[in-house]
């Protein structure tokens, strides 16, 4: 697949270094030579330019702009037609002020960041995902943490877009759930807000929220005991 990113900062970096060896990736944003400057350290190809150029290229758009400029990089791509058909994935979150030590969710009247961008590009298959995690846990080689999988939460509308970021996120590899639809962006954005304040506090750039699942172990049905403990009708 073809992944565009708008944006060349850590974030946009840490997923590219995870998908350039299966897929083709392009960088664009309003400086042309910070774009050109990432992709050539991601190597394999990758292409560069403005925000129309990275949009252009792909099936898939990453909207990797910090949350206060992601309306204005809509904007600069070619607006919301530039996006017709796309499958978008905003991983931003929206931290109120960090600033002034204030680390809650800022609010749209639509629910939450990603339902502003749906509504904003209304032709295009918005998903959220990749927002609860600092860049440095996207570059890590394991996907464990104190032997259990990350667990990579996403949600949206289109089930097909779905699949395929599901298919990203084992590409890097992780495990991934979907949450539903894009109205629970609404609880992913507070929670890796959560993240962000113990970053700021002093904590490890590898802290998570991990969700935990009990370990699924496969039932033998030998023998009386076995026999006791299938359900009865």
């Amino acid at each position: 697949m073809n992944i565009g990113f708008i944006g060349y900062g850590n974030m946009a970096e840490s997923l590219a270094t995870k998908w350039r060896h299966k897929h083709a990736v392009c960088f664009g944003g309003r400086n042309s030579q910070k774009a050109k400057a990432l992709a050539e350290r991601i190597g394999h190809g990758a292409r560069y330019g403005k925000e129309a150029v990275a949009v252009k290229f792909g099936d898939i758009v990453v909207l990797a702009t910090p949350h206060e400029a992601v309306f204005d990089a809509i904007n600069a791509a070619g607006g919301p037609q530039a996006f017709a058909g796309k499958i978008v994935i905003d991983i931003n979150n929206p931290v109120a002020d960090v600033t002034n030590d204030d680390y809650t969710t800022k609010t749209y009247p639509a629910g939450s960041l990603s339902e502003a961008i749906a509504a904003r590009i209304p032709e295009a298959r918005v998903v959220k995902a990749f927002n609860m995690c600092h860049a440095d846990v996207w570059k890590r080689d394991s996907p464990r943490f104190d032997g259990r999988n990350l667990v990579v939460l996403y949600c949206g509308d289109d089930d097909s877009a779905k699949r395929t970021i599901a298919s990203l996120i084992g590409d890097m590899p992780f495990d991934s759930l979907d949450l539903g639809g894009l109205r629970y962006a609404r609880l992913l954005e507070p929670a890796a807000c959560i993240v962000i304040k113990l970053l700021y506090s002093g904590h490890d750039t590898l802290t998570v929220l991990n969700l935990l699942q009990p370990e699924k172990k496969p039932v033998a049905w030998q023998g009386a005991t076995a026999d006791a403990d299938k359900p009865r009708r």
